[in-house]
């Protein structure tokens, strides 16, 4: 799964209709080309042979699981930015789902204003970051003897300790304040670092790979 994503097209998948309505409306309104399933497997059979600019995934579906699909494109390395749609009570189980390759997640209820913004700087930055001719990079710092961060935690890492604050990495990210605060917070938990300080401290003293 590597096709080119289409820039305008949106992937909604919810089985509750007033959802799908609502959020077909509010994206349409904004000029995106919207396509809504029910269930995972619906969206997996037209996602084999195409890709949306972004994908909105809820937890909770019909047959296998919001969190099951999101394994299955992410194993794939499917080339489209997947938000996961969560109650509040599935907060922690969004956290999770960003562990494993969302790249952020939505509470509901919602507002259309803020999901429309939180789309389009999804997708601007999954574009500036992958569009043609620009390689994704991040630092390869060397931890030893620590589990290894992944790439978007090294992202996270390097925009810290260059000064960004959570808004303005997020930003750059394409992606919440409260989802960066939860990525430093695992990378601390991974280094052992027990303050911003210390974790500063850590990656200036660590050598680059």
């Amino acid at each position: 799964m590597n096709e080119k994503p289409a820039a305008r097209e949106v992937f909604v998948v919810d089985d509750d209709p007033a959802v799908r309505e609502t959020l077909s409306i509010v994206l349409s309104t904004a000029g995106y080309e919207v396509i809504c399933f029910a269930d995972g497997e619906s969206l997996l059979a037209v996602a084999r042979s195409r890709s949306p600019a972004c994908i909105l995934l809820d937890v909770h579906i019909p047959g296998r699981s919001g969190l099951d699909i999101l394994a299955e494109l992410h194993a794939e390395d499917y080339p489209a930015p997947i938000f996961m749609i969560s109650g509040k009570g599935d907060i922690a189980m969004a956290v999770n789902a960003i562990k494993n390759g969302a790249l952020d997640f939505i509470e509901k209820p919602f507002r259309g204003k803020e999901i429309v913004a939180r789309v389009e700087e999804a997708i601007d930055a999954f574009q500036r970051r992958r569009g043609p001719g620009t390689e994704v990079k991040a630092p390869s710092y060397v931890f030893p003897g620590k589990e290894p961060l992944t790439l978007r935690e090294r992202e996270v890492l390097e925009l810290f300790a260059s000064g960004n604050t959570n808004k303005e990495a997020g930003r750059q990210l394409g992606i919440s304040p409260r989802t960066i605060e939860y990525h430093r917070a695992n990378i601390m938990k991974k280094l052992g670092a027990r303050n911003a300080t210390d974790l500063v401290r850590i990656v200036m003293t660590a050598p680059k790979a």
